[in-house]
């Protein structure tokens, strides 16, 4: 699934957080995945409320502090999610973001990186939104995130050190860094924060992709302007309509029938949709099989390379294919044995299917010691309330 940031009015933090939430990641999945780092307890309080702006519904992630919280620098940040029990790409996505904050201040300041504080962003609130949306994007499945053009305002705000312009420093230096595109605002304000530019920096391509959308969330600031404050976040798969995949073909009746794994295993990785073998029978009556492909056009010549490379095979044939793809979307769904993710599957707007994700049904099963059908089954009726009743066909004499 790919992810586009459209940016009306912006983006902090608590917006990413609220465009993650309104897309179905549950509110308290955000709390689990901030419960999993090692912060002092009842430090923070989340709360998730659906809002208007402008007439436009909106999910609001508001972050409550308990008051003073200590000034912590990039290596005690890295210590804490050092030591949260998340997944390690979580892990990497958010000491990356906060990495590209850390660089920002310094050079705003004049200052080496290890002795800015994260005290401008709010400490725990920084650590809320950008740990909470590496986690978000993990749980939604979103591989790849593009953004719109960004609108910067212009004014003044409050700093420790008194007022100054707007954008703010850290926030022009982060855009700056990504060589990120901006566009005039409405008007005056805030409208995108130092944690907003953060996470753009580190997750986000300044393009709008080519994409089958299947979802639109949106996420509120606290702020009400003349114009609607939110973040818009489209969800789909990424579509190429001028590039019909192929599929490569080849007849093998000498190679060690060993050897396909490994092969296959090879194209995957190169990047191609499909593997599979059909077993024929070849010229003089010996037994063999068709090692069949099915690729992303752009892969063709890679993956045809590779087939000659990797089998006895002395020629690949290509042919040009239709394919009609369901849409599909990840969800993540509680079972007795932890969440699950599943792949949704979408026919004319109506979630018709669903699959659990084989590896971590896997994983909870060996960590609690019960065979993995058991868990895959849980997850399977979890996953039964997302889909939607079969529309009833109109019959003959009906009204």
């Amino acid at each position: 699934m790919i992810g586009y940031l459209d940016l009306p009015s912006g983006l902090s933090g608590n917006m990413m957080l609220g465009c993650l939430v309104d897309a179905g990641w549950p509110v308290e999945a955000l709390r689990e995945a901030l419960a999993a780092v090692p912060l002092p307890p009842h430090s923070y309080e989340i709360r998730a409320e659906i809002v208007r702006r402008r007439g436009i519904r909106a999910t609001l992630i508001t972050v409550t502090d308990a008051g003073a919280q200590p000034l912590r620098t990039l290596d005690d940040v890295r210590a804490l999610l050092d030591q949260a029990r998340l997944p390690a790409e979580v892990k990497r996505a958010a000491v990356g973001t906060f990495t590209r904050l850390a660089e920002a201040e310094a050079r705003v300041h004049g200052l080496p990186v290890d002795r800015i504080h994260f005290h401008e962003v709010g400490a725990v609130d920084a650590i809320v939104d950008i740990v909470g949306t590496a986690a978000g994007l993990h749980a939604l499945g979103v591989e790849e995130l593009y953004a719109s053009p960004v609108p910067l305002g212009h004014g003044w705000t409050q700093s420790e050190h008194g007022l100054i312009p707007l954008p703010a420093p850290a926030t022009l230096e982060l855009l700056a860094g990504a060589h990120a595109p901006t566009r005039p605002a409405p008007g005056e304000g805030e409208l995108v924060t130092p944690t907003g530019a953060a996470i753009l920096a580190h997750h986000a391509a300044f393009e709008q992709p080519a994409m089958r959308v299947q979802q639109v969330a949106y996420g509120a600031g606290h702020r009400d302007f003349p114009w609607p404050n939110v973040a818009r976040l489209w969800l789909g798969e990424a579509s190429a309509p001028h590039q019909a995949p192929v599929l490569l073909e080849t007849n093998i009746d000498d190679m060690n029938p060993e050897l396909y794994g490994a092969v296959s295993e090879r194209l995957f990785e190169a990047g191609a949709l499909d593997v599979w073998l059909t077993p024929v029978q070849m010229k003089k009556g010996r037994p063999g099989v068709v090692l069949s492909v099915l690729a992303p056009a752009a892969l063709e010549a890679e993956l045809a390379r590779l087939l000659l490379e990797e089998t006895t095979t002395l020629g690949v044939r290509a042919l040009s294919v239709r394919r009609h793809e369901a849409p599909r979307a990840w969800r993540e769904v509680e079972t007795p044995f932890g969440r699950v993710r599943v792949k949704l599957k979408w026919v004319e707007g109506r979630v018709i299917g669903a699959a659990p994700e084989y590896e971590e049904c896997r994983r909870l099963a060996h960590e609690h010691g019960v065979a993995v059908r058991r868990v895959y089954e849980a997850a399977l009726a979890a996953a039964h309330a997302l889909l939607e009743p079969p529309k009833r066909r109109r019959k003959e004499g009906d009204p």
